[in-house]
């Protein structure tokens, strides 16, 4: 059954055993770049040396766009869905962010 706010793509097949199949790999391998990403976003904030930070922001920028790629097929393979935000919905989020905004020591958004 088709959700009205699912956005997906055609789901590919993939085998029903006990064995892990390209979907499972593929998942197992975004939940892991995630993790690393998380990781590395925690050793930025704390690396106090330059060309330590270069590189761990390098190796971070790397790891990200993998995520992203991973992401990319399993959406197109359908492995991946999203849902569609109506737009009441998005103006309520909108509004809540301006109201946090509104909080900051500083004028006007964030530049």
């Amino acid at each position: 059954m088709n959700e009205p706010n699912k956005i997906q793509n055609p789901e590919s097949a993939v085998p029903k055993t006990p064995e892990m199949n390209d979907r499972d790999f593929i998942n197992d391998i975004l939940s892991y770049e995630k993790y690393m990403t998380d990781s590395y976003s925690v050793a930025l904030n704390e690396a106090s040396h330059e060309a330590l930070y270069r590189d761990l922001l390098a190796v971070f920028n790397e790891t990200q766009k993998m995520q992203r790629e991973l992401y990319n097929i399993m959406f197109k393979k359908g492995w991946y869905a999203l849902e569609a935000a109506d737009a009441p919905k998005m103006q309520q989020t909108y509004q809540q962010f301006l109201n946090y905004m509104n909080q900051f020591p500083h004028q006007g958004p964030a530049q």
